[in-house]
C-alpha cells in the first residue's frame, strides 16, 4: 500500500504562492520559513532563496535538508539588515498573525524591488455568523481530505487565536496594499497577492 503524502492546511495552499512568484526571479524571501518546505519548492523557481525564521529548532531541520541556492537566516525580518528593494518576491505562510500585521506588511513592501510580488497565506479569527458558517464547512472538508492525505503537524511555534478578524485583516490589506488580490479560502486561510508599483507609492 502506498504511503499517503503529508498534508496540512498550509501545505494545501503552497501552490498559490509558488504560482505568484515571477518567472525568472533572481532572489526570493520566505518570511517565517519554518523547516523550509516552501523554501525548497521555491528554489525550483528562483536562482536564490532566503528563508528567515526566529525559531532555531525549525531552522536546524531546514538546514539539514538544504541545497545550493538556499540560505537560511535566524532572526526577525523586522530588524534583520536586509538591503531594501533586494528581492523579486517576498512570500509568507501563517506568519503575519505573529506580529503587528500592518507593520509586517510595510517591512515586506520595503524589501521588495519595484515590480516585485508579495504573496501571503495567512490566518484570521472568526467574528461573525458568516465566519462561523465557513469554519463549520471547513471542518467537514478537512476531515474528508484527511481520509486520503496524511496529516503532518509542523514543529514551528503557533499563535492562537489570530489577533485580527477576517474583516480587520482585509481592511489592513486594503489600506497597506492598494490594488492587491484578496481571496478567502475554505480551510481557515486567506491569500494576498500584490505587485509593488514600478514608481514611487503615492
Amino acid at each position: 500500500m502506498l504511503a499517503r503524502p503529508p498534508w496540512n492546511h498550509n501545505l494545501h495552499y503552497h501552490r498559490l504562492l509558488l504560482d505568484a512568484v515571477p518567472a525568472g526571479a533572481a532572489r526570493v524571501l520566505d518570511v517565517g520559513c519554518g523547516e523550509g518546505t516552501l523554501v525548497r519548492a521555491l528554489r525550483a523557481r528562483a536562482a536564490h532563496v532566503v528563508g528567515i525564521d526566529r525559531d532555531a529548532a525549525s531552522l536546524a531541520l531546514a538546514r539539514a535538508a538544504s541545497s545550493d541556492g538556499i540560505e537560511y537566516v535566524e532572526g526577525d525580518v523586522r530588524t534583520h539588515p536586509f538591503v531594501p528593494a533586494s528581492f523579486d518576491a517576498v512570500v509568507s505562510v501563517a506568519t503575519l498573525h505573529h506580529v503587528d500585521a500592518a507593520a509586517g506588511l510595510r517591512r515586506m513592501i520595503e524589501l521588495l524591488r519595484p515590480g516585485g510580488v508579495l504573496a501571503i497565506l495567512g490566518l484570521a479569527r472568526d467574528a461573525s455568523p458568516v465566519d462561523y458558517a465557513i469554519s463549520a464547512a471547513a471542518v467537514v472538508a478537512s476531515r474528508a481530505i484527511r481520509v486520503v492525505r496524511r496529516h503532518w503537524e509542523h514543529p514551528s511555534p503557533k499563535v492562537w487565536p489570530p489577533p485580527e478578524t477576517w474583516a480587520s485583516m482585509r481592511a489592513i490589506a486594503a489600506r497597506e496594499l492598494p490594488g492587491h488580490r484578496w481571496r478567502r479560502h475554505l480551510l481557515w486561510r486567506y491569500s494576498i497577492v500584490w505587485t509593488k508599483p514600478a514608481g514611487p507609492r503615492v
